[in-house]
């Protein structure tokens, strides 16, 4: 049974909302493992002396979650001396 988790991303090109969709793609899977989708959530623009500057986007990606992996730790203890009095 696979288990997945999304999160939530924003991300902005001055070209297009394609290359911001991409751009935010490519980083999510720089550092997140098992990336599946992405649903565009919501896209603006940022308008300057009636021109179009910036094309925002807000990504929701979809990733699998991987199975804990069992890890062997060495656990380092401490004597406590009791208090004196």
């Amino acid at each position: 049974m696979a288990v997945a988790k999304v999160i939530e991303i924003s991300t902005s090109s001055n070209k297009s909302f394609e290359h911001a969709i991409n751009e935010g793609i490519a980083r999510a899977c720089e550092t997140i493992s098992n990336v599946c989708g992405a649903w565009v959530k919501e896209q603006k623009l940022e308008i300057k002396n009636g021109k179009i500057v910036e094309y925002r986007v807000n990504l929701q990606v979809t990733f699998i979650l991987e199975s804990k992996k069992t890890v062997t730790k060495k656990v380092e203890t401490k004597k406590i001396e009791p208090k004196k009095k």
